[in-house]
């Protein structure tokens, strides 16, 4: 098995964007593949838990590869885990996952349909994307069938040596029967995917490399099927930080969960090292402009900041938004006003009537998350209000105060609007 990507020169389209974007990091098999997708329509899967109403920025890889899967010619499957998600995947986790009920589960599916629909088109065309539900199978399994025809292919001595199991055990961490089962389900759904849509190749994070290859034995035992794995690599920051997290918490996708504004501004904050990697990773700008932008110096690199943003934000929230979190920008950085887009905590007229402190401001408009981090930054000097420094924690503001709205700032970069109801 050679899992070098770097020593293949692809045919198809969709490896050949895989590889040069940066999205790739193993494949099982790359020529037969390849060769594959040469040949015709190749419907392939990535599953996503169901445990947020929201994907957030560690997922938007997976979603890109997805998007350029059906760009290339080929069908996307968005596999949710509504099944799987009862158990919880246990990969690299130091405890079980809280357990849902199928209401709270369904609702969450509701709202990551949301999201992908921004980034494939669903319908019933052979290229047309579709969004399977792994409850649809697993809800309706017997347990000694299941037991007989599948459990008997796997090795517990090989399942024990997989990463995701061994980092668990390695720590002294318990790691439950229901849990162990989840890397035989994950399997079972490559194989109910080939048999039910004919898919022809999971991907997911670098970290699936094991239930990947997996589904991939299961399938050629039971069904005598040749089928594919390829994964991205896991990702982070230049400075070794994990994509998806911001200072203020998850970067979420759904826009009832972070604004468009907010989500643009983690774009436009990437650090200087990234932007060329990330313009490959997250637009669709021709690699030599993602070069030229990724290699610019000085002011230049904080405009190929800004294109990353507008770039982004307009693939999710649409271009019109992307325009208004920009125009926000400026006219919070380089002119000092308040904006129209930025995020806004409205209280009412009984919440100020005795006044109300700037820590509780701070705190509840999201610029920190509990009063002791909005003390510390107060006395770090990061504070402003209406772009004139806080000092005193002790400050009350009261309903007059409120007559405008008021501007929030956390350091230079993330700010919100206090204003008054009514």
């Amino acid at each position: 098995m050679d899992r070098n990507p770097m020593t293949y020169h692809p045919k198809s389209d969709f490896m050949r964007v895989m590889i040069e974007r940066g999205y790739l990091a193993d494949c099982t098999d790359y020529q037969a593949l390849d060769e594959a997708l040469v040949n015709g329509v190749v419907p392939a899967y990535i599953g996503f838990d169901a445990t947020a109403s929201s994907l957030h920025v560690g997922s938007l890889i997976q979603i890109m590869m997805l998007r350029w899967l059906q760009k290339t010619g080929h069908k996307p499957i968005v596999l949710m885990g509504g099944g799987t998600t009862k158990v919880g995947d246990p990969s690299f986790r130091a405890d079980e996952r809280p357990l849902l009920t199928p209401e709270q589960i369904d609702a969450n599916i509701e709202g990551i349909r949301q999201v992908f629909s921004h980034y494939v088109t669903f319908g019933e065309a052979a290229t047309d994307a579709i969004m399977v539900n792994n409850a649809e199978w697993l809800d309706q399994l017997n347990y000694l069938d299941f037991l007989r025809d599948i459990g008997r292919h796997f090795s517990v001595n090989r399942m024990l040596s997989f990463e995701s199991v061994k980092s668990r055990l390695d720590r002294e961490q318990s790691l439950s029967f229901l849990e162990f089962n989840y890397m035989i389900l994950q399997a079972y759904d490559f194989l109910e995917l080939n048999r039910r849509y004919g898919c022809l190749l999971q991907m997911g994070g670098s970290d699936q490399w094991g239930n990947i290859v997996n589904g991939i034995d299961l399938t050629r035992r039971v069904l005598d099927a040749e089928i594919f794995g390829l994964t991205s690599p896991l990702l982070t920051t230049s400075d070794g930080k994990k994509m998806g997290k911001s200072q203020s918490g998850a970067v979420w996708l759904n826009g009832d969960l972070l604004s468009p504004y907010e989500f643009w501004q983690f774009w436009r904050n990437t650090t200087d090292a990234d932007v060329g990697r990330f313009l490959k990773l997250y637009t669709e700008l021709p690699l030599e402009e993602c070069e030229r932008l990724g290699a610019a110096e000085g002011a230049g690199i904080n405009d190929a900041k800004i294109v990353l943003a507008n770039e982004v934000t307009a693939l999710l929230h649409g271009r019109e938004a992307a325009e208004a979190a920009e125009a926000t920008a400026r006219e919070v950085f380089e002119k000092g006003g308040v904006g129209d887009d930025l995020p806004t905590l409205a209280l009412s007229a009984d919440e100020v009537a005795d006044g109300i402190s700037i820590v509780q401001l701070i705190t509840r408009s999201g610029l920190a998350k509990s009063g002791k981090e909005a003390k510390r930054l107060i006395a770090d000097k990061g504070a402003k209000m209406n772009d004139e420094d806080v000092t005193d924690p002790g400050l009350m503001i009261s309903a007059a105060d409120l007559g405008q709205p008021i501007k929030l700032s956390a350091g230079k970069k993330r700010h919100a609007l206090v204003v008054l109801e009514g």
